[in-house]
């Protein structure tokens, strides 16, 4: 276990959903690192058990707990009798489609697992963590096309400034029974599913307009989350944190 400015994180409980793969399972490993229980949650039990073998075999606490985001009845079997201290909701889904060829269920498919399915949870465990009279950091996992947009990505923009908002209103309302909560919107991020597209020249041209002229890895986000987790960042709250290389700041 790491000893660092974060060490409140050990020993707490923390939900993250998405977490079967990707920046989910990332988030996942790290605050395993650091010492908390973590609850991986997603929809693949067969790919739960594997990540949660992983972490353990490290050393780390993991549970795989099998969730639907965008299904109420599975938010609340998934959380029901849990003590979770931090919430990163992280699962959330992307559909590339110009505007005029979006068809209804593409719309519901994004906003009822990325902004519906992010509501529900923090709901079910803000619920838990009001209850329990203990204090509690939620991180919704946003983007900075939440703050600005891209081509052939109407409804997924949409769904992440949805995010951001809701975050704020969240942060609002809880702010009195000691939850925090925060978005954090990374920018562009190199992960399994996105590598060959960055490897050609639309790819190649979009990270020449990032500042720093490189993508983010993983870990590049790994301080402003747990900032947003930890007592380091105990008064920070209703905050949309971007971590993107200064691409939000770059010209048009």
């Amino acid at each position: 276990m790491k000893t660092t400015m974060f060490d409140d994180i050990a020993g707490k409980t923390a939900l993250v959903t998405g977490a079967s793969s990707g920046l989910g399972l990332h988030f996942a490993e790290l605050l395993a690192d650091h010492g908390a229980k973590v609850l991986l949650a997603a929809r693949r039990a067969d790919a739960l058990d594997v990540a949660c073998a992983a972490i353990t075999a490290k050393g780390g606490s993991a549970e795989p707990v099998v969730l639907d985001v965008s299904d109420a009845q599975s938010v609340m079997t998934a959380t029901s009798g849990r003590s979770i201290d931090i919430l990163i909701n992280n699962a959330g889904i992307s559909i590339a489609k110009r505007a005029m060829d979006v068809g209804e269920t593409d719309w519901d498919d994004v906003i009822d697992t990325n902004l519906k399915g992010s509501f529900l949870v923090a709901q079910a465990v803000a619920r838990q963590m009001r209850d329990s009279g203990r204090p509690g950091a939620i991180v919704n996992i946003a983007s900075i096309l939440g703050l600005r947009v891209a081509g052939n990505l109407s409804v997924y923009a949409a769904s992440k400034a949805a995010s951001i908002q809701m975050t704020k209103a969240l942060a609002v309302e809880w702010a009195r029974h000691s939850i925090r909560v925060n978005a954090l919107c990374p920018g562009y991020i190199e992960t399994d599913l996105n590598r060959d597209f960055f490897a050609t020249e639309d790819g190649q041209a979009l990270i020449r307009r990032i500042p720093q002229r490189r993508l983010g890895q993983p870990d590049d986000l790994d301080g402003a989350l747990l900032l947003l987790c930890s007592d380091a960042g105990r008064y920070i709250t209703g905050a949309a944190l971007a971590v993107d290389g200064g691409h939000l700041v770059s010209s048009l």
